[in-house]
C-alpha cells in the first residue's frame, strides 16, 4: 500500500499513469478476495510493465544526457576561447579605459578648486563615467550660477520671508546655535513688552533676565498647558512650541512659537460652567424621584405588585446612575476650574483602604468577587485629603469589579516605595491594550471593544487630577487577557 502511494505520486513517463490505475484497481480486488490467483498474476503484470516503462526512460535519458554532454563539451570549447580573447583585450585595453577619464575629472576637479567654474568634462561614453561627467557638469553649472548669483535677489528674498514671519498672528522668536535673538514679529513684541532694537542680536537669556515671560519661553520643559499671558488689555492663553533646526545633524537654531488659543480657553470655559449649571440643577429632579421612589415602596401608600416593584427597582437603578453621573460632572467642573478644596489631614493607609472597601463590599457580594487585603505593616501617615484619595480608590474597586467575571477576585495591596506609600488595585479581566493606555485618565474615553459603556468616561479622569492636586503619581499596568493593575502613590509626612 506505501509503495503504491508512492508510485501514484511519481508518475513521470508516458502510459505508466493508466497502467497505475489499472494497478491500484486490481490491488482493491485483491484486498476484497486474498485468495484469486488471477488478480496476483495481473498485478505481476501491471508492475512489470510499470518497471519496463521506467528502465526504457532512464536509457532514452541516458542517451539525451550523453547528447547534451557532447554539445556542452563542444559549447564550453568555443566559449573558452572567446573567453580568452576578450580576455586578453581586456587586460590591453582596460588601465587605459579606466586611467584616462579619472584623470581628466582630477584635472576638472583642480580647475573648479581655483574656482574655474566655467570647466566641463566630455566623457562621449553612456557608462558610468558618462553619468559621473553628466553629474559634475551640472554641479560646476550650479557652482557657477550661485558664484554669480545677484545679490540683491538674496536680500529680496529675505525681506519677504521677514515680512512673512511679521505678518503672522502668532508670536515667533528666532535663535542662533548660542542662543542670540535673530528676529521677534511684531505679535511677540506685543506681548513681550520690549522694543525690537532691545532684543534683536542680544543674547535671550541676558534679556531674560529683566523679562519673565522671555524667561518662562527659553525654559526646554515642554508644558503641555497654555500660558495666561496678559497683554493689550486682556488676558490671553497661549501654547508654547518650540522648533530645532539642524543642519547635517548639527543644531544651528531654534524657532519659539506660541500658538494663540484664547478662543478655545473661552470656549472650553463656557461649556465647563455649562455642565456645572446642568448638573447642578439635575440634582434636585433626581432627589424627587428618589423620594418619590421611597414612598412608593412604603407599604403605607399600598401594596405593589412583582412588576410594578421591577419597574420601580429599573427606575431607581436609573436614577441612581443619574446621580452618579451628575456627581462626576460636578466632580470635574471643580477640577476644571481649579477649585478642589482638599482638607489635608494625617491618614493612615489603611483608613483609605477600609473606607474605600466597605463602600464597595456590597457591589462585590453582589458579583461574588472576593476582594484580598495586603497592607504592609508600620506604615507611616500621610497628609492628604481622605475622602477624596478614599473616591479614587472607590473608583478602581468600581471598575475592578465591573471589568472582573464572576466568581473572581481583586486584589488591594498598599506597600511603601522609598519616600512614597503606593495604593494598587489588580483585576482579572481583560486588560487594556497597549495603545488606549496613554488615553485612559483622559476626560470622557472609555475603552472600546466589547467593555461596560455605562460609565461615563471621567471617573479616571478627576482620579487623576485628585491625586495629583495631592502632589502625586497615578497610572496603570496591563496586558490584554491577563487583567489590570491601577496605581497611585502619595508622599508620606
Amino acid at each position: 500500500e506505501s509503495n503504491l502511494k508512492n508510485q501514484e505520486k511519481n508518475i513521470t513517463e508516458e502510459g505508466e499513469k493508466e497502467i497505475t490505475v489499472e494497478l491500484r484497481s486490481e490491488y482493491r480486488n485483491l484486498k476484497l478476495d486474498s485468495l484469486k490467483e488471477i488478480e496476483k498474476n495481473l498485478i505481476r503484470q501491471k508492475l512489470y510493465q510499470i518497471i519496463e516503462i521506467n528502465l526504457q526512460a532512464i536509457v532514452r535519458k541516458n542517451n539525451e544526457a550523453s547528447t547534451s554532454a557532447d554539445d556542452a563539451v563542444l559549447y564550453m570549447s568555443l566559449i573558452g576561447a572567446v573567453t580568452i580573447l576578450i580576455t586578453f583585450s581586456f587586460i590591453l585595453n582596460f588601465p587605459g579605459y579606466i586611467a584616462n577619464p579619472i584623470r581628466e575629472l582630477t584635472e576638472s576637479i583642480k580647475e573648479i578648486s581655483k574656482k574655474n567654474y566655467s570647466q566641463r568634462v566630455h566623457f562621449k561614453s553612456n557608462d558610468e563615467f558618462g553619468e559621473l561627467a553628466s553629474a559634475f557638469n551640472k554641479m560646476a553649472k550650479k557652482l557657477d550660477d550661485y558664484e554669480n548669483s545677484n545679490l540683491a535677489q538674496i536680500i529680496f528674498q529675505k525681506k519677504r520671508i521677514e515680512t512673512i514671519i511679521n505678518r503672522m498672528h502668532d508670536p515667533i522668536i528666532g535663535l542662533d546655535e548660542n542662543k542670540n535673538i535673530l528676529f521677534v514679529n511684531g505679535a511677540a513684541i506685543v506681548i513681550l513688552g520690549i522694543l525690537e532694537n532691545e532684543v534683536i542680536g542680544k543674547y535671550a537669556p541676558d534679556v531674560a533676565l529683566h523679562n519673565d515671560l522671555l524667561r518662562v519661553l527659553l525654559n526646554e520643559i515642554e508644558d503641555v498647558k497654555p500660558l495666561k499671558i496678559f497683554a493689550e488689555n486682556k488676558e490671553s492663553y497661549f501654547i508654547k512650541e518650540t522648533l530645532r533646526i539642524f543642519a547635517e545633524d548639527k543644531l544651528i537654531g531654534q524657532v519659539i512659537v506660541l500658538k494663540n488659543v484664547t478662543q478655545f480657553k473661552e470656549l472650553d470655559a463656557a461649556k465647563t460652567n455649562f455642565i456645572a449649571t446642568i448638573s447642578h440643577e439635575l440634582k434636585t429632579p433626581i432627589a424627587s424621584i428618589k423620594m418619590g421612589l421611597k414612598l412608593l415602596e412604603d407599604n403605607r401608600v399600598g401594596t405593589l405588585n412583582e412588576e410594578q416593584k421591577k419597574l420601580i427597582d429599573n427606575i431607581k437603578e436609573d436614577s441612581q446612575r443619574l446621580l452618579k453621573i451628575t456627581g462626576e460632572l460636578l466632580d470635574l467642573t471643580q477640577v476644571e476650574t481649579g477649585n478642589i478644596q482638599l482638607h489635608y489631614k494625617p491618614t493612615s493607609p489603611k483608613e483609605v483602604v477600609d473606607y474605600a472597601f466597605q463602600a464597595m463590599k456590597f457591589q462585590a457580594e453582589q458579583k461574588n468577587v472576593s476582594i484580598i487585603i495586603e497592607i504592609e505593616n508600620n506604615l507611616p501617615n500621610l497628609n492628604i485629603d481622605l475622602e477624596k484619595t478614599a473616591w479614587v480608590m472607590v473608583n478602581f474597586i468600581s471598575n475592578a469589579i465591573r471589568y472582573s467575571p464572576e466568581n473572581n477576585k481583586i486584589n488591594i495591596e498598599v506597600k511603601r516605595d522609598s519616600n512614597n506609600v503606593v495604593f494598587s488595585v489588580k483585576d482579572y479581566g481583560k486588560g487594556i491594550d497597549i495603545k488606549y493606555k496613554n488615553k485612559i485618565f483622559d476626560k470622557f474615553f472609555k475603552v472600546p471593544n466589547g467593555y461596560s459603556s455605562s460609565g461615563t468616561g471621567l471617573g479616571l479622569a478627576i482620579s487623576k487630577d485628585f491625586i495629583e492636586s495631592q502632589q502625586g503619581k497615578i497610572w496603570v499596568e496591563s496586558e490584554p487577557d491577563k487583567g489590570s493593575e491601577f496605581k497611585f502613590s502619595l508622599q508620606v509626612l
